[in-house]
């Protein structure tokens, strides 16, 4: 199965309803992924890739980017970010700032091994953007092969299980996982997948693809 555009967005009004989070999240952050899984006695990390932090106090745009990184099981193309704070009215000190990541050629063999998928994404990106009225992220996924099952129009938060061919689920991808302070102040943050193993896998930890959050502005 390939799918050629997956898409979706979500906004937010400062003082809207909320699910729990333990702290509000920062003026704005985007980062592509990353991972930390374990096989036997082997382990495999790929830190934070393509980090960048929105500087709310100047205007203009900080940018992060990371090579193309291969590990056994994984492999993740070039990625990058940008993190920009434009001023919208500089009489009233207004502000909106937007951060993105991006990535391609993410591909995941490790569950090949067990009779399961290949799993692959052409490219994706994702995005949060804040001004002072509140937040939104939205999100793109192009490319996509290997996701049996998985819906046409993907909601918030859904749980994708990850088989071999004889049905054993050897993985969970949570897509776009958002989450929202308590009490809420606006401020917003989304995970566009995380794929977590199952033991059954022969592997433990987990691999993220794109986060980004972001607080209404001053």
């Amino acid at each position: 199965m390939r799918k050629t555009l997956v898409a979706g967005a979500v906004a937010v009004l400062t003082l809207a309803a909320a699910s729990p989070a333990l702290a509000s999240n920062p003026p704005g952050t985007a980062s592509s992924g990353s991972a930390d899984f374990a096989k036997a006695d082997q382990t495999f990390k790929v830190d934070p890739l393509a980090v960048c932090n929105v500087n709310p106090d100047t205007a203009g745009t900080v940018s992060g980017s990371s090579p193309a990184v291969a590990r056994s099981g994984l492999k993740i193309g070039e990625t990058g970010s940008t993190c920009t704070t434009e001023v919208v009215n500089p009489n009233e000190f207004l502000t909106k700032t937007k951060s993105i990541a991006t990535g391609k050629a993410f591909e995941l063999s490790a569950l090949v091994g067990k009779n399961g998928p290949r799993l692959k994404i052409a490219e994706w990106s994702i995005n949060c953007d804040a001004d002072e009225k509140g937040t939104s992220a939205g999100w793109v996924l192009k490319g996509m092969s290997g996701w049996t099952g998985l819906p046409q129009n993907i909601p918030s938060g859904y749980v994708h299980e990850i088989k071999a061919s004889d049905g054993t689920v050897l993985a969970r991808a949570k897509f776009t996982d958002t989450v929202f302070p308590v009490p809420n102040d606006g401020s917003i943050s989304m995970t566009l997948l995380k794929i977590s193993f199952e033991p059954s896998s022969g592997y433990t930890g987990s691999i993220t693809v794109g986060s980004v959050a972001c607080s209404p502005t001053p």
